[in-house]
């Protein structure tokens, strides 16, 4: 009753033209004066603290407002260029980052394994510094972590990682911003993972705890996340104060959760194991049984793309999915995450007052604790 009595003021109020988003990123000069990510890579999320990853988040919402709310133009990146490297084919990374570049007035380029010598007929020292000099920043998607590293070490320009066997960073921050607009705070919530201990899990546990979030994982034995990254879960857990278990047990994991997480049991370059991890991963699937354990306002997550063996149609199309508005908003959030890369923060003043009144201070906008 209380998620659809949430959706349904959702919309009448999106109908309205207000937007929940911006009144739950509100944002003040403080942070902003803080917060320095111009020309910083991202590779990580584990290098970023909660501050810097929420403010992500507003110059994302903020740009969700003003362009598709609002219809602004803002051609802030005019005269810019982006070199997108894709060693892994994609849909969602590469529409959002052409679609969002080109929207904020910036020239992407796109590049595959057929288009650029990635390590193979060229070093990537030489490739990083030829890059440097002829784009402004570049998004690389790859299969191996440690060659996204070297890149950012070599190149002088900022490096994103769209995709790494480790992490997947730009997702996450697609994920924080659907549950802000839904749920309306993040802390507080339960994250529950059923599934691979891949890149996307890597990535909520390197900063679920930073917002408040409790996380509950299970995967099938073998297939665990990486040791070192738990361990590093571990210790944001303790300093944040929140709570990380790790299980076997898909329902166990599942039980009182507020988001149901999964993801591909079979992630490229990983096709010769099907067979194996289909077996493995049995009992695993997301239904109806899954949700009954889970809390009464919980939500479905999948990056896409989705096999059924993970998740079932009942789930996966039901009001409680929030796969689409995910997959949506992963173009607002390369868009926020871009613009703080060159410099660009957030606009704070009067727009923001029909959210955030003052008596006798419309232009103060307020950092909202509750996140």
């Amino acid at each position: 009753m209380l998620f659809h009595l949430r959706t349904l003021l959702n919309n009448a109020a999106l109908r309205n033209g207000h937007n929940f988003v911006v009144r739950n990123f509100r944002c003040g000069q403080p942070l902003q004066d803080k917060v320095q990510l111009k020309g910083r890579d991202l590779l990580t999320l584990k290098n970023f603290t909660g501050e810097e990853i929420k403010y992500m988040l507003w110059l994302s919402a903020d740009l969700k407002f003003r362009i598709k709310q609002k219809g602004e133009y803002l051609p802030l990146l005019q005269g810019k260029s982006l070199g997108m490297i894709f060693e892994k084919r994609s849909t969602r990374t590469r529409l959002s980052t052409e679609t969002g570049f080109a929207l904020l007035g910036g020239h992407p380029c796109f590049l595959t394994t057929d288009d650029i010598h990635l390590g193979v007929n060229e070093s990537l020292t030489d490739t990083a510094r030829v890059l440097s000099s002829m784009t402004d920043a570049v998004l690389a998607r790859v299969y191996k972590q440690s060659d996204l590293d070297l890149l950012a070490k070599e190149a002088s320009i900022p490096i994103v990682n769209g995709l790494s066997d480790l992490y997947h960073p730009i997702q996450i921050l697609a994920d924080y911003l659907t549950l802000q607009e839904h749920y309306g705070s993040l802390k507080g919530l339960t994250l529950s993972w059923i599934g691979d201990g891949n890149n996307i899990l890597h990535s909520i546990m390197m900063s679920a705890a930073k917002f408040g979030m409790h996380l509950q994982v299970a995967t099938p034995k073998g297939y665990e996340p990486d040791p070192s990254i738990t361990k590093m879960a571990e210790q944001y857990a303790k300093e944040n104060g929140t709570k990380l278990s790790l299980t076997n047990d898909p329902l166990e994991a599942a039980c009182g959760g507020n988001v149901l997480i999964t993801d591909t049991w079979i992630s490229m370059g990983q096709e010769e194991e099907k067979k194996k991890r289909l077996q493995a991963f049995q009992g695993y699937q997301v239904t109806m049984k899954t949700a009954k354990v889970a809390a009464p306002d919980w939500t479905f997550l999948h990056c896409l793309p989705r096999k059924p063996e993970e998740v079932d149609d009942e789930v996966f199309y039901s009001p409680r999915s929030l796969v689409f508005p995910e997959a949506e908003n992963r173009k607002w959030t390369i868009m926020g995450l871009i613009k703080c890369k060159f410099g660009f923060g957030l606009r704070c003043g009067p727009r923001f007052s029909i959210f955030n009144k003052q008596p006798g201070n419309e232009d103060a906008a307020v950092l909202q604790t509750t996140f």
